[in-house]
């Protein structure tokens, strides 16, 4: 599992043209996402996928290949991909390439016309690592 996801992060780093990119990815389960949505992002509850991003602020430039992280929560991952008949290979692969946009400055929440951009990224990125396998 471990040389598929560095595989498919290193075709969605390179898709976005930037493939001396590094960013770390935590696996966890809902309580522990709670915490962290809580903590970082002032929301109740737990949620699918949180990125935290280092390209922005004051010492950004130090390690520009640095990009961030992605924080996954595989119980809500389970859960969304059993309601949506996939399974959750494919939803994790969905919500990596959600937290990586956001590493990359995407945002869904500030506009309908972000969203819209947002999601048609996703989709370009998710047609590309289908062509993986």
């Amino acid at each position: 599992m471990l040389k598929r996801i560095r595989q498919t992060v290193r075709v969605i780093l390179n898709a976005l043209d930037c493939p001396e990119g590094e960013i770390s990815i935590l696996i966890v389960d809902d309580s522990r996402i709670e915490e962290l949505n809580r903590q970082y992002l002032q929301r109740r509850g737990p949620t699918n996928v949180i990125a935290f991003a280092m390209r922005d602020g004051e010492f950004s430039h130090v390690s520009p290949q640095l990009l961030g992280d992605v924080v996954v929560s595989m119980d809500t991952a389970a859960r969304e991909a059993a309601n949506a008949g996939i399974s959750p290979e494919t939803r994790f692969d969905e919500l990596l390439v959600h937290g990586i946009l956001h590493l990359f400055g995407y945002d869904h929440e500030t506009s309908d016309q972000d969203a819209r951009a947002m999601e048609k990224k996703s989709q370009e990125l998710l047609k590309v690592i289908e062509r993986l396998k």
